[in-house]
């Protein structure tokens, strides 16, 4: 009897990513009655930042979009105001990577609008933009901001041109892109960057995969593959690697591996089913997982990459019969580092007007933060400005780390003018972390047990002081009145026991932080010979 094995699939290997698992929210931290847009363009219709989640909404006369601080969960209000000054179905969305509270969208109308988004709750729509991009003859379909360079935004139109934008202007109209590239024969499908933006990777409507410098607008690779037809396409991180998913000649869904200096033949093709919905592709360089997302079915598979052969290496799938509209995914600095999550999906379920949180979770016994599954990752600050990049100059992403307490994370650009009563897991993390600083320190110098007790004392106190202002969604107890309706009462509820819960992982997190130090202390004693 012959057994055959797929090389791409070995029977036994050993990865810390084996058993990762998707877990879906509750019930009460869901978003629901959100009026997903019907939309039947193949974009992700969504973006989440640390902050807020925006969806793409339907809207009579003209193009909108919502904006949701990401903390208030439950069901939406029917009148919610809506950013909505585009005249024709907004098609795109993206959160600028170094400003939580500037979003741009991209329309029907041909037209690219930046917004701010303010600090408080809004009250009332939002039709004034801070900035207008006009340029292309045809409706926008995608966008995507510079992973490196603050203020450069990517743009793709019907018109086939891909233009690139400053945005560092005084202008509020902007009527010309600094560079047009226009060696495109039909409508661009996707586009992805490398690491620090010097090269860009498109698909087209001719399926084929190309690689340039955006700068120059030279075409560096270009694919021309006949069996696997592109759709999506994907850069991954330093591997010199790149994934597309697409169709076969049967027409069967497919994800193809390429190498990034030969697009002649791929690396990898593998079939994964007979459905028509786009595949969206995500990939994680911090964990080398990528996960596969189809449009039309519920399903999220996931892999690791390898730089050796056979190069994908299948874990498993998350499964649900609920299927995805689009997809939104939380960037890793507002991942929940003390349930091991590495990965956070964002699921658009039109059917039941409901978006999804779906947390992927590394299975660990420990409490503590597991420095193994969260490397180094980028962080809020741009690497170069809009014309160090225009010039010529390339950089890798600013780093940043997850730990709690990182005097790296409290680097991240503060915005005096936009701070958000909203944000209360990035502000009471910051609060933490300059009173566990404080105490930790003086713990560490007063051995004695009362002088101990006093400071924990002193340190929660003031922690409680700090959180007078910043309770759920924004909510002051003297300035919002008491709920009216049995609706208002569990809203008000479900936000009372997510305080509590919070509070409890900080609590958690500073006796973590203590056990470290105590045994920082014992180890330096030891090594000094006073023990």
């Amino acid at each position: 009897m012959v057994i055959t094995k797929m090389s791409w699939h070995p029977q036994y290997r050993s990865s810390k990513f084996r058993h990762v698992f998707g877990k879906p929210a509750s019930k009460e931290n869901c978003y629901d009655c959100v009026p997903i847009t019907r939309s039947v363009h193949d974009n992700h219709f969504c973006a989440v930042n640390p902050h807020f989640i925006a969806v793409v909404t339907e809207c009579a006369g003209g193009g909108a979009f919502l904006v949701i601080p990401i903390h208030q969960t439950g069901k939406l209000d029917p009148h919610y105001p809506k950013i909505c000054g585009h005249k024709g179905n907004v098609l795109d969305i993206k959160w600028n990577p170094f400003d939580d509270f500037v979003i741009a969208s991209c329309s029907e109308d041909a037209t690219i609008k930046i917004w701010d988004i303010p600090k408080q709750l809004l009250s009332r729509n939002i039709t004034a933009s801070r900035k207008e991009l006009l340029g292309h003859a045809r409706r926008v379909g995608l966008l995507e901001w510079h992973p490196t360079a603050a203020n450069i935004l990517f743009s793709t139109g019907y018109d086939y041109k891909l233009m690139i934008w400053n945005l560092d202007t005084k202008e509020s109209v902007i009527l010309n892109p600094v560079k047009t590239i226009d060696f495109h024969q039909d409508v661009i499908l996707s586009m992805s960057f490398n690491t620090d933006g010097s090269l860009l990777a498109t698909t087209c409507k001719d399926r084929k995969i190309r690689i340039f410098d955006p700068r120059a607008g030279t075409v560096l690779q270009e694919a021309s593959y006949k069996s696997h037809r592109a759709n999506k396409v994907l850069f991954l991180g330093n591997m010199k690697k790149l994934l597309s998913t697409g169709t076969s000649r049967w027409n069967n869904r497919q994800i193809a591996l390429w190498n990034e200096d030969d697009l002649s033949v791929p690396l990898i093709e593998e079939d994964l089913d007979g459905s028509s919905g786009v595949l969206f592709p995500f990939y994680d360089s911090d964990t080398n997982m990528l996960y596969v997302v189809g449009k039309g079915d519920g399903n999220i598979r996931y892999y690791e990459i390898s730089a050796d052969k056979p190069h994908l290496n299948y874990l498993t799938e998350y499964r649900s019969y609920l299927p995805q509209k689009g997809i939104g995914i939380m960037p890793k600095r507002g991942l929940d580092v003390s349930s091991c999550e590495i990965f956070r999906f964002y699921k658009l379920i039109t059917t039941k007007g409901l978006i999804e949180p779906i947390s992927m979770i590394v299975p660990r016994r420990s409490e503590s933060y597991q420095e193994d599954i969260y490397p180094l990752t980028a962080g809020v600050q741009p690497a170069l400005t809009a014309q160090e990049w225009l010039s010529g100059m390339n950089k890798g992403p600013l780093l940043i780390s997850l730990r709690p307490g990182s005097d790296l994370v409290n680097s991240q650009r503060k915005f005096p003018e936009r701070t958000l009563p909203n944000s209360v897991p990035l502000e009471s993390n910051r609060y933490q972390d300059r009173i566990e600083r404080k105490t930790a320190f003086e713990d560490a110098k007063m051995p004695y047990r009362f002088q101990d007790e006093r400071e924990s004392r002193k340190g929660m106190d003031q922690l409680q002081e700090d959180r007078k202002a910043w309770l759920s969604n924004g909510f002051d107890p003297f300035e919002c009145p008491p709920p009216k309706t049995e609706n208002e009462l569990l809203h008000m509820f479900y936000r009372q026991q997510e305080e509590i819960r919070r509070l409890r992982e900080l609590v958690n997190q500073r006796e973590v932080q203590v056990k470290q130090l105590e045994l920082e202390i014992k180890n330096i004693h030891m090594s000094s010979g006073t023990y």
